[in-house]
């Protein structure tokens, strides 16, 4: 007993001992700012303080900047309803109890077990036939000597923590999905009403000109014309209900119901585009792309697996124990006289021909590959973040072109129309500027709904948009909390 009791001592001071390096961060080279941001007008905002969270625009409800309460409704609804983010939240709660099982193993097991038996061969002794019931508890506890298990438990615990991250990705990249298909969705509405007034205008037209016609003032190249014209209007109509009923089936199935008609707010004209960019350093990105830190976390949890694969080529130590009750039958079973057992055992691999050595190698070669995975994950952030602030500024330019060629386009149809009226120009001059009203009016539309899905995708490629309740609540308690210090 005295030397079981001496080995467990040695074990518990072994047990501060673990095997493999600790994870001590990954150098990154990064720039300080952003190019493009230096071309666009931007609010710079403080990373998230994960100790202390602190509100911004960046982490709250950014969407509300839109001002359009339908917009805000429906992302609620998806927050609660999509189906992705319930697997994503499912994902969370095994990456939990896969934790507390790898902990459990660190602990004592504990069996229980009864038999009754019959025959001439009985606790190994032969005799003659007899009775035997018996009744036994074992304990079983493998001592992480090298820190083994720790190290198991370590990549559980990352991989949670990985999880926990995917899960706010699922949902930002949900609640942008959401805004970009909502604002398609408007782009779509818009354009159909375009074609419809331009359809009527050019159906009115046309009527005008087979009357025209039908007395003999104009030729009927002119029909023919004016025919062409108002097809291509009208038949860019049934295009655009497609794209609306696509699109709305598309935003039903983000929002965890039947495809179907969903209503919609502001129409594309009266949306907020002088948006304030909350662009962070490049740095932040660590701390704040759910992407990026999966990827880190990920690092962390194979750091683990490497010094775990280390510690299966060295000894383990165990300790058992049993207590039991024996009898030749029921009635006789008592605790006056136990069994009992009290075991140590040490038992270390001695010649597996390189297999354990060649495990570790493979986890090496595996915390390789997952270090590769996250510099590339932090360049592609770096790289969205800078194509995005492009297509913004870029966007902005090619909206303010297309809106003149729209104003001036709209202007040359009137004036043109006034003109083939008088009988000073051919009705093909007409028809020219037509069409090119029409397309500019379509263009500027696009464009529009472009710039606001910039918006989101920045947004969502900085890593900010969405806490959840509990951070919210958090936010707002140290909020309240540091304003009432600095009134102090």
């Amino acid at each position: 007993m005295k030397k079981i009791l001496l080995i467990l001592c040695v074990a518990i001071g072994l047990h501060s001992c673990k095997i493999g390096k600790n994870y001590q961060g990954v150098e990154l080279n990064q720039p300080d700012s952003y190019a493009q941001a230096d071309t666009l007008r931007v609010v710079a905002y403080d990373s998230i303080n994960t100790d202390t969270l602190e509100l911004n625009t960046a982490d709250l409800k950014w969407w509300n900047l839109y001002d359009d309460p339908v917009l805000d409704s429906l992302i609620l609804i998806a927050m609660e309803n999509n189906r992705d983010v319930l697997i994503a939240a499912e994902n969370v709660l095994q990456g939990r109890l896969a934790l507390k099982n790898q902990n459990a193993e660190m602990l004592p097991k504990f069996d229980v077990n009864g038999q009754v038996q019959r025959g001439n061969f009985l606790l190994n002794q032969v005799g003659s036939t007899q009775n035997l019931v018996l009744g036994a508890a074992t304990a079983n506890w493998e001592l992480d000597l090298w820190g083994k298990l720790r190290r198991l438990s370590e990549a559980a615990r990352a991989d949670l923590a990985a999880s926990e991250y995917g899960y706010r990705g699922v949902m930002i990249s949900l609640i942008s999905e959401v805004a970009t298909t909502y604002f398609s969705l408007l782009r779509a509405k818009s354009q159909y009403e375009i074609s419809m007034r331009n359809a009527r205008s050019r159906d009115s037209m046309l009527q005008l000109i087979q009357a025209r016609y039908d007395k003999g003032i104009v030729p009927v190249l002119d029909v023919n014309q004016a025919t062409i014209q108002y097809t291509i209007a009208a038949g860019s109509v049934p295009q655009y209900e497609l794209q609306i009923v696509q699109l709305q089936n598309t935003l039903s199935i983000l929002l965890g119901k039947n495809p179907g008609e969903v209503g919609t707010g502001k129409p594309l004209n009266a949306q907020n585009y002088n948006i304030d960019l909350p662009v962070a350093r490049p740095v932040d990105l660590l701390a704040r792309r759910p992407d990026v830190l999966v990827a880190e976390y990920q690092v962390i949890a194979q750091n683990a697996l490497v010094g775990a694969a280390k510690g299966n080529r060295l000894p383990s130590l165990s300790a058992s124990a049993l207590i039991g009750i024996t009898a030749d039958s029921f009635g006789n079973l008592s605790f006056n006289n136990p069994l009992w057992t009290l075991t140590g055992q040490l038992a270390g691999p001695l010649f597996y021909w390189g297999q354990l050595k060649r495990q570790v190698d493979i986890e090496d070669s595996r915390s390789f590959q997952a270090l590769y995975a996250y510099q590339n994950t932090v360049y592609f952030a770096l790289k969205e973040v800078e194509d995005v602030l492009a297509e913004i500024r870029t966007t902005q330019d090619e909206i303010r072109f297309a809106d003149q060629r729209r104003t001036a386009a709209l202007q040359a149809q009137n004036l043109s129309r006034e003109r083939y009226n008088m009988g000073v120009t051919s009705y093909l001059e007409f028809l020219e500027q037509q069409r090119q009203a029409f397309d500019a009016e379509l263009l500027l539309e696009g464009l529009r709904a472009n710039l606001l899905s910039s918006y989101v995708r920045l947004y969502k490629a900085l890593g900010g948009g969405w806490l959840t309740a509990e951070e919210e609540a958090q936010a707002i308690e140290a909020s309240m909390e540091k304003a009432a210090q600095e009134k102090m």
